[in-house]
């Protein structure tokens, strides 16, 4: 991945200073990226924060709030591979994407530029991320949706009509007749967030070269529409093998900044495979 260069930086570099101010500071390494992004200001912006040990569940989802993105991702060193946690604005979530993704970027491109792999144990197991022949690829659980009634709650929450609905614990996933209602779609997301699940993915077949479009909805979770979502892509990808009759895909989500996700079935498990774009480097003081 071109774009995030070959610049060497070491896992051991946090310091402590002593604040004038606010006492005893921390310093961390801090990166945001660009993922499921072919150019700098698309896909799906995450930051990375690698650390010696994780802090305090409150002082990451204060962390969170702070960097006002949809996820924050924290990495750990445990042995040659890497622990990692997720956490909106509002919640710490089990699995998020494209964080994985900007993750497996930082350790290669920065932290580790000589590995063509990196696992990261999660709450949703392992996950085992390697270079592709463009960007990365992420061996992720599927999530697999059950037919569910389209109750007048999800109805008038979207405001439009809809062709099918489907559910898992965490999401609904909702199929609209055209990927142009996908992309005209104006949900009321106060509603959205007083749904009984955490979100709401929208889909429906692709134009060419697209399989199929989707944009997904988490105002529960401080996200009121995701760029990019890489955890929707694990229930959509196995929801469209079933209608399409294939196993890989060219997936788009059609929010304002867009992204690419390329995706392959096997089983219980989905790849998904994206590039990403550096934006910033810096440090975080907590």
């Amino acid at each position: 991945m071109g774009a995030m260069g070959r610049c060497q930086l070491g896992m051991r570099t946090l310091t402590m200073a002593a604040g004038r101010t606010f006492g005893v500071r921390m310093r961390t390494p801090i990166f945001q990226i660009d993922a499921f992004a072919s150019r700098r200001f698309s896909g799906n912006p995450a930051a990375v924060m690698p650390m010696e040990q994780f802090p305090a569940e409150g002082v990451m989802q204060a962390i969170a709030e702070e960097n006002n993105l949809a996820e924050t991702a924290f990495i750990v060193p445990q042995g040659r591979d890497y622990q990692i946690r997720w956490f909106t604005p509002a919640n710490e979530v089990p699995l998020c994407g494209h964080a994985t993704l900007a993750s497996a970027a930082v350790v290669m491109e920065r932290l580790e530029p000589d590995r063509d792999s990196v696992t990261f144990h999660s709450a949703s197991g392992p996950l085992v991320i390697r270079r592709a022949l463009q960007g990365y690829a992420m061996d992720f659980p599927a999530r697999h949706v059950m037919t569910a009634p389209t109750a007048p709650a999800l109805r008038q929450a979207l405001g439009i009509d809809i062709s099918a609905a489907a559910a898992d614990d965490r999401n609904y996933l909702v199929r609209l007749d055209s990927a142009a209602a996908v992309r005209g779609l104006r949900p009321d997301f106060a509603a959205v967030a007083a749904l009984d699940r955490l979100g709401v993915i929208v889909t429906a077949q692709g134009e060419a070269p697209y399989d199929f479009v989707s944009r997904y909805f988490a105002p529960a979770q401080g996200v009121p529409e995701d760029p990019v979502t890489g955890s929707a892509h694990c229930a959509l990808a196995p929801y469209w093998a079933v209608i399409l009759g294939k196993s890989e895909f060219l997936a788009f989500q059609a929010s304002r900044r867009g992204g690419e996700v390329s995706c392959k079935v096997s089983g219980d498990r989905v790849e998904l495979a994206g590039t990403c774009v550096l934006y910033l480097e810096g440090q975080a003081e907590i």
